[in-house]
């Protein structure tokens, strides 16, 4: 289920997902870059990080900030899962809490470790609701006290110029983006590190991957691989398996043959 945020916070929150799993066995969940960032509260069995080599789990907390990903992430889990995940803008986190975004690439941080003492209540109230709008009006109510005490905080040159890569869905080049805002390469790819945790091409090329994912779902029962992935950007069939697999960890036609996608990144690997 995903749910849009009140107006006025929407300026850092894309939108809120809620997700549930039962299973008797230890499933691999895989999640892979869309070019934003999330908090996540996991409200029964916690997720799994990792096995050890004697595999012992390593556990994830029950509440987590995940930063950008390079590339593709497993986790796992095992019985009854209930997530519900604030997925940011890709400039959200820094937007909201002034934090440089290059910290958290390919990071998880405890939620305590970014809001202090106010995070271990902020849970104790979610996990006593079961309905996920009155989780999500507990949860912008805190969100509302956090900009009471810093106000949010946005780069116009920022946020036009991932609304300009948007718009030509990822076939930007750097020269067209320092055009368009006036930097020079070497400042537009920090400012892009300091508020996204990710290069200008990069965040380019997992919009172009998407608008791909976007085609592979509408058109693939009546276009070849070949001419969705051209339509999307990609100049031969190479290319695009090349580029898909460094992101996600699997061909298209892996991608296309999980039975159980939770979104349109995170799948419940078979």
């Amino acid at each position: 289920m995903q749910i849009l945020p009140a107006l006025e916070l929407s300026g850092f929150i894309k939108h809120y997902l809620f997700l549930e799993t039962k299973t008797e066995t230890t499933k691999n969940l895989r999640l892979f870059s869309d070019g934003n960032t999330g908090l996540v509260f996991s409200f029964k069995n916690k997720m799994i990080k990792e096995f050890s080599l004697l595999n012992i789990p390593a556990y994830l907390p029950d509440s987590f900030v995940y930063g950008q990903i390079n590339f593709y992430r497993d986790l796992y889990c095992n019985g009854e899962t209930s997530l519900m995940i604030v997925v940011f803008h890709s400039y959200g986190l820094h937007a909201l809490l002034g934090i440089s975004s290059s910290k958290l690439i390919d990071g998880i941080v405890h939620t305590e470790d970014l809001f202090g003492s106010a995070a271990t209540s902020l849970f104790d109230q979610l996990v006593s609701q079961a309905k996920p709008h009155e989780r999500i009006t507990i949860l912008e109510d805190f969100f509302r006290s956090v900009l009471q005490k810093r106000p949010l905080l946005l780069q116009a040159s920022v946020t036009a110029s991932i609304q300009f890569i948007l718009k030509n869905k990822g076939i930007t080049s750097v020269k067209q983006l320092t055009d368009f805002t006036g930097f020079n390469e070497r400042k537009l790819e920090r400012v892009f590190t300091e508020y996204l945790g990710i290069s200008p091409k990069k965040f380019s090329n997992i919009v172009k991957l998407h608008i791909f994912l976007k085609y592979l779902k509408t058109k693939f029962e009546t276009s070849s691989l070949t001419t969705i992935g051209y339509e999307a950007g990609y100049y031969d069939q190479p290319h695009l398996i090349r580029e898909f697999k460094k992101y996600t960890g699997l061909t298209p036609s892996q991608y296309l043959n999980q039975a159980n996608p939770l979104a349109v990144n995170f799948l419940e690997l078979t």
